[in-house]
């Protein structure tokens, strides 16, 4: 197991939770229930890889980059939705931010986070499935 991904999991977990106890304080209320949502959701996300860490046969190297991609990615995630929530953008929302819409440079910087968290999700889920579709040393038989 992975105590890190273990630990932040169980960390944003909580902090997914505590998100959704403000929703309707959100300026954009709907924004904040996806925000609630990431936070829970990806939250479990790193809980479950924490727990299969002993089944991802890669490298250290790709291990530690599989690592990082999905703590910046499901924090990220966080964040940037909770961002956008806080100050109603709408650009990379178009469905939570209907009807809203942030001023140029806070739809830029939400953007920009929602951007990179997909291409670093998309990264790290590749890695998880290359170190799972691995083979391990004993299973081949040398």
């Amino acid at each position: 197991m992975n105590r890190l991904l273990l630990s932040c999991g169980a960390v944003l977990l909580l902090l997914g939770l505590l998100t959704g106890l403000g929703i309707p304080a959100f300026g954009n209320p709907r924004a904040g229930l996806a925000a609630h949502v990431e936070g829970v959701m990806n939250g479990m996300l790193l809980l479950l890889v924490g727990a299969i860490w002993a089944q991802v046969q890669l490298g250290p190297r790709r291990r530690k980059a599989l690592q990082g991609l999905l703590l910046y990615g499901a924090f990220a995630n966080w964040v940037g939705t909770l961002l956008g929530a806080i100050l109603k953008t709408s650009q990379m929302t178009p469905i939570a931010g209907a009807g809203y819409s942030g001023a140029p440079v806070e739809e830029a910087v939400v953007s920009g986070i929602l951007i990179s968290v997909g291409l670093s999700m998309i990264a790290a889920v590749g890695l998880l499935l290359n170190g799972l579709w691995q083979r391990s040393p004993a299973s081949t038989g040398g």
